[in-house]
């Protein structure tokens, strides 16, 4: 599996300010390496370099490609680039892990998809709140019967002021409809809260949505509904967001408080804080027969699932397996994430086959 010794060689594509969490994956990994940096600009490339013990830099995508000791790469960089380089990645024989979303189209994605069977490589789409531990074991409470059968998946979302520090080129190029592919929260952030409710929940039926604007720019106010498929017992979601632009979030992240309740038949499964930690609830709640169970024993830190979800990735292209986040589990999560983006705009119930 891997050309230089016994760690996979990575290269980092994209040193802005998300880098810095993925990075913490390979730190004392067994498995992987940060062999090399490639950003165009290259004093911040050389910066990252010196960070993280980078062997080579590049500014080149292409040049980078071409290096044979460099087993995969993992693509930081605008949506809108996420196929072209991930095709590109392919065709080199580099494994492959992008950030979500994986794509500005469900053809993208597919095309994605293809690039990497094609060309025997394994792609993995890179979203962390799965691998968020306290919801790793509210999935392991609900698989094992705790809440009975899960009813709904309730998830909330709200963003204020504070948090760190974000460069504005980071937040301009996501208000491109080209760079970025799609609005703010709905899209950009929202895939991370779609992946969750379609690994929970399993396969969506039908979507409806209403998204309006704060200042022109936020897609929010929103609301989401979506019906899961047939065979699921009736099981449906929802997904609401509010854009509190003067309202401080308590945060060593990003200024966001995020929420999940899971009702089940018999208990309901509360997930707290995630990003944020507005109201200091322990990180997950169980509610069954009466009695109220908080775990308090439970990693806190959203940084953690970067760690957590990048060393899954090392240890599948090491071991064998899929990656939790497939490709082929990306273009549906896709296709979920746009579908509330479509039926806003054509005022109508959309099943996520029907995007495009």
């Amino acid at each position: 599996m891997t050309k230089g010794g016994d760690k996979l060689r990575f290269a980092i594509v994209g040193c802005g300010r998300i880098s810095d969490l993925h990075a913490r994956a390979y730190v004392g990994s067994d498995f992987a390496e940060i062999f090399a940096v490639c950003d165009v600009n290259e004093e911040l490339a050389k910066k990252r370099r010196d960070e993280w013990g980078a062997v080579k830099v590049y500014t080149d995508y292409e040049k980078l490609l071409k290096d044979d000791e460099i087993d995969a790469v993992e693509l930081l960089v605008p949506h809108g680039l996420h196929m072209s380089m991930t095709v590109a990645a392919a065709q080199a024989k580099k494994n492959i892990s992008v950030q979500k979303p994986m794509a500005t189209s469900a053809a993208d994605a597919k095309a994605m998809v293809k690039a990497a069977k094609d060309h025997g490589v394994v792609l993995k789409v890179f979203e962390n709140f799965v691998f968020y531990p306290p919801y790793v074991k509210a999935k392991e409470l609900v698989e094992s019967g705790a809440i009975g059968k899960l009813i709904t998946v309730r998830m909330s979302m709200t963003t204020g002021k504070g948090g760190w520090e974000i460069p504005g080129e980071a937040w301009l190029w996501r208000l491109d409809k080209v760079k970025g592919g799609g609005g703010l929260q709905v899209f950009d952030d929202g895939y991370h809260k779609f992946s969750q409710a379609y690994d929970i929940g399993g396969e969506v039926e039908k979507v409806y949505a209403w998204i309006d604007y704060t200042n022109e720019v936020v897609d929010s106010p929103s609301f989401i509904m979506w019906k899961y498929k047939e065979g699921q017992k009736a099981r449906y979601g929802q997904y609401d967001l509010a854009h509190a632009y003067d309202m401080y979030i308590k945060s060593s992240y990003y200024a966001t408080d995020d929420r999940i309740e899971l009702v089940g038949t018999e208990g309901i499964i509360f997930i707290n804080g995630c990003t944020g930690d507005m109201l200091c609830e322990p990180p997950l709640v169980l509610y069954r027969d009466g009695e109220t169970r908080a775990f308090h024993d439970i990693i806190y830190d959203w940084g953690q699932a970067f760690v957590d979800s990048g060393r899954h990735f090392f240890k599948c292209l090491k071991e064998g397996g899929d990656p939790i986040l497939s490709g082929e589990v990306g273009v549906k999560v896709t296709q979920f994430t746009l579908a509330a983006e479509l039926s806003n705009a054509e005022g109508r119930e959309i099943r996520p086959e029907e995007v495009p």
